[in-house]
């Protein structure tokens, strides 16, 4: 457990810094990416913040969104390539699960991170009456997609 902390540390420092550097220079992105599919219910609805290459690591891409969970809302089973994810919960309570691991749930403040390859089993607001938000961050080879839904059975 002292290595997930040690590692959000880090990863927390990055982001601090990674947004300092950009300053005045990077212009934030407006647009709005629905994170479901026709053949599924509304759920959760990311607004990508910033989003860098790299200058230190080749063939990397650091990207920052916000994700909102209305109330009761469920992402479906994901996984987000060969990125790695780190979540902060900004509001509200979120209930996660990671293929292979438990289901823990998050409240606000507290935070959590996903291998590349990681399989999102589940993702899911606590709440039935209050919206939950994380802000997540992907440190990603350059170009590739950042979700990628678990096919329909």
């Amino acid at each position: 457990m002292n290595t997930t902390r040690f590692a959000c540390r880090i990863l927390a420092a990055g982001i601090v810094a990674t947004v300092a550097a950009c300053g005045q220079s990077a212009e934030p992105t407006t647009r709005k990416v629905s994170m479901h599919t026709a053949s599924t219910p509304p759920s959760e609805t990311l607004s990508p913040l910033f989003e860098s290459t790299l200058p230190n690591v080749k063939g990397k891409t650091f990207t920052s969104a916000i994700v909102d969970f209305p109330p009761a809302a469920r992402a479906a089973p994901h996984r987000h390539g060969k990125a790695f994810v780190y979540a902060y919960v900004l509001d509200g309570s979120v209930t996660s699960k990671l293929a292979g691991e438990p289901v823990r749930t998050y409240h606000q403040g507290q935070n959590w991170f996903e291998r590349p390859g990681a399989h999102h089993v589940l993702t899911a607001n606590t709440s039935r009456t209050k919206p939950a938000k994380l802000l997540v961050v992907f440190i990603s080879h350059t170009g590739d997609k950042l979700k990628i839904d678990d096919p329909p059975k």
